[in-house]
């Protein structure tokens, strides 16, 4: 269960980068909440900021302004010796795993807990715990290069939670596997996430990857947040350019207007499996054309948008706009400006 406190505030946050031809601003004024065992997505395109912001959190990069507060307390003004405490309480998961070439799978797990001043009894002991988990308990002597993309991130993963660490940052974790190995692996994060509390935050570029996994997201663009908020709210009814780009695709832009009467249909939450516009035919005795359609399953839930093309004949389109109001199906009228 989700709790409303939050472990991480980015209150006014910005960071800016010296450069031979002048200050290049990486991130302005972000200001975000992320809670205590939820998975937060944050996801935009590329050079959008992202990985600046990840490095933020964890104060791999200094921000230039503002605050990253961790569990109440601002990380800039801890002694150095805090600041690492508080550092050690965040896991971080690479798109290129960065394990060590020379450990085998149980010396490279062991390493974080070496730092952190574990016996070597107790360490190796919490890697070979861990390796159950990520169900690798079999390739405990294996080295980095024996092993595939997927099983090199399952291992980085029980590194990145060998010292328990509140918090998993993962920056592009799956960007460099295959859909199905994605998969497996956001299944393991949201296991972990389940089973351990664990807040995740998930860097992506990749729309499917917040579809699945993620409870909120922050769409950040050009160095700012465009919008926040559940994954379905955002879904169903993107309210910035970019979120629309990202979550509708390039496609509803290239669909052609002409006077006939169009709608949007909005789906939020009904259950997937309903046969909406089938229904809405069969009940009005009316034919539409689906112009554009963006929905998804989330959760067993359909979220997203249609634009549909009533009859030409006012009472047939009268007819089928009154079955969606009779079942209570959100849509509106729109023209080529509303896209």
């Amino acid at each position: 269960m989700t709790g409303e406190a939050p472990i991480i505030q980015l209150k006014g946050m910005g960071k800016e980068f010296k450069t031979a031809n002048g200050p290049v601003v990486a991130l302005d004024d972000i200001n975000l909440d992320i809670r205590r065992g939820e998975i937060f997505g944050i996801i935009g395109l590329s050079g959008a900021g992202k990985s600046t912001l990840v490095r933020c959190i964890n104060m791999l990069e200094i921000p230039t302004s503002g605050e990253v507060i961790f569990e109440g307390q601002n990380l800039a003004a801890l002694p150095e010796r805090e600041q690492r405490k508080a550092r050690q309480s965040m896991g971080m998961i690479f798109q290129q795993f960065n394990l060590l070439a020379q450990r085998n799978v149980i010396r490279n797990i062991c390493f974080p807990m070496e730092i952190a001043g574990f016996t070597k009894a107790k360490a190796q002991a919490r890697a070979l715990e861990l390796l159950k988990l990520v169900g690798l308990e079999d390739r405990a002597k294996a080295y980095p290069a024996q092993l595939s993309g997927g099983q090199k991130q399952r291992v980085a993963i029980a590194r990145a939670i060998a010292t328990s660490p509140k918090v998993i940052l993962c920056d592009e974790a799956t960007s460099a596997l295959d859909p199905n190995t994605t998969k497996s692996i956001l299944q393991l994060l949201k296991q972990i996430n389940q089973d351990l509390g664990i807040t995740v935050i998930v860097i992506t570029h990749e729309m499917a990857v917040i579809e699945a996994i993620c409870d909120r997201v922050a769409i950040i663009d050009h160095s700012h947040i465009a919008e926040v908020g559940n994954v379905s709210d955002i879904f169903t009814d993107p309210k910035s350019r970019i979120g629309r780009q990202l979550i509708l695709g390039d496609a509803v832009e290239n669909v052609r207007f002409d006077n006939s009467r169009k709608i949007r249909i909005t789906f939020d939450g009904r259950e997937s499996m309903e046969p909406v516009i089938a229904n809405m035919i069969l009940a009005s005795k009316v034919p539409v054309n689906i112009m554009y359609a963006s929905t998804r399953d989330i959760g067993g839930k359909a979220v997203g948008q249609m634009i549909v093309q009533l009859p030409e004949d006012e009472t047939d389109a009268n007819r089928a706009l009154n079955y969606l109001k009779s079942v209570k199906i959100l849509f509106e009228e729109v023209t080529g400006d509303d896209i």
